[in-house]
């Protein structure tokens, strides 16, 4: 990163400062050229972009998250449908497949976030948990905003997405630091935010700072997906009743029950109750304690549209988590 890019993310720390962390949609210093704290991070997301040299495909199955392709000619991230005429679509069901399907890949895994929040997580681990995503095809990879850069390069071309966590695990940073850490992120690769609201200022009465908070990482964020983690632990019915009402009247795009750190878990009660307070129009993220598939299950009986855990593989598997998932 030169001195240029250093001055120009300065003059936007300042003023999204001065502005109360109220911070306008996200702007790069090229037209395609993202900047975060961990620098340049790529230029454009897919290897076939319009406009830039044909990457040559393999005809067997590979990685498109590599600078040149090397899985099939029919992986929609490398070559998709608008490549194709009609009557070629209609010729193979080929065609239409997913990059490096997986047989033990099944309809929940689509609603998965694969998470590692831990501490002391490693990049080897994070390796991992973004190969085994790409193989069962979940929503997501959730990591930690320190690992937003590298996850974003490792599941480059695939269709799995990038989801950090802004102000986590507490919620008690300032809407202004959560405004810029959510921006960072976003700028390092992201594509789904989930933030921790200010649970004290919840408990203690003052719903304008609560609202305050969730619409300074609102404006930050617009054009991603904004998750809103209540930490439902905590709350009474009230209080659970009227943050997954400032969370719809601030534009969030779902509500989540757990950081997965706090005193309890998501549980089907609490996620029919948020689901009948935000109605059909928001998502309702299930997270923490969801450790098999009979859990998974009924959370999505209850309503919920996505589930944020680390036993993934257990759930799809039909298997049990390990010690430790959460």
């Amino acid at each position: 990163m030169n001195d240029e890019d250093i001055k120009k993310i300065a003059a936007e720390v300042a003023r999204i400062m001065k502005a109360g962390g109220q911070a306008a949609p996200r702007q790069s210093l090229g037209d395609s050229v993202s900047i975060g704290s961990a620098g340049k991070v790529f230029q454009h997301p897919l290897v076939n972009r319009e406009g830039a040299p044909e990457k040559k495909a393999c005809s067997g199955q590979g990685d498109c998250r590599l600078e040149e392709n090397t899985c099939s000619s029919s992986c929609q991230s490398c070559n998709p449908l608008n490549k194709y005429t009609p009557q070629q679509i209609k010729a193979s069901a080929d065609r239409v497949s997913f990059c490096n399907p997986n047989e033990k890949s099944s309809s929940i895994a689509g609603m998965i976030d694969h998470t590692l929040l831990k501490a002391n997580a490693t990049q080897e681990e994070i390796g991992k948990l973004c190969e085994e995503a790409r193989k069962y095809r979940f929503a997501s990879v959730c990591v930690n905003p320190g690992y937003v850069a590298l996850a974003s390069r490792l599941l480059r071309g695939s269709s799995v997405m990038v989801c950090t966590v802004i102000g986590f695990p507490l919620g008690s940073t300032t809407p202004t630091v959560k405004a810029i850490e959510a921006r960072d992120a976003m700028a390092n690769g992201a594509d789904e935010i989930d933030m921790v609201i200010n649970i004290g200022a919840l408990k203690s009465g003052n719903d304008q700072l609560v609202l305050d908070d969730i619409k300074a990482v609102r404006e930050a964020t617009r054009g991603k997906t904004l998750k809103v983690i209540l930490e439902t632990s905590y709350l009474t019915k009230d209080e659970k009743v009227r943050a997954c009402k400032m969370s719809k009247a601030a534009q969030a795009d779902f509500v989540k029950t757990s950081t997965g750190f706090g005193s309890g878990g998501a549980t089907p009660e609490d996620i029919a109750l948020m689901r009948e307070t935000v109605g059909p129009e928001m998502g309702v993220k299930a997270s923490g304690g969801i450790k098999n598939a009979e859990v998974a299950a009924a959370m999505i009986k209850a309503g919920a549209t996505r589930l944020g855990t680390s036993a993934s593989i257990a759930i799809v598997s039909g298997g049990e988590a390990a010690k430790g998932q959460y």
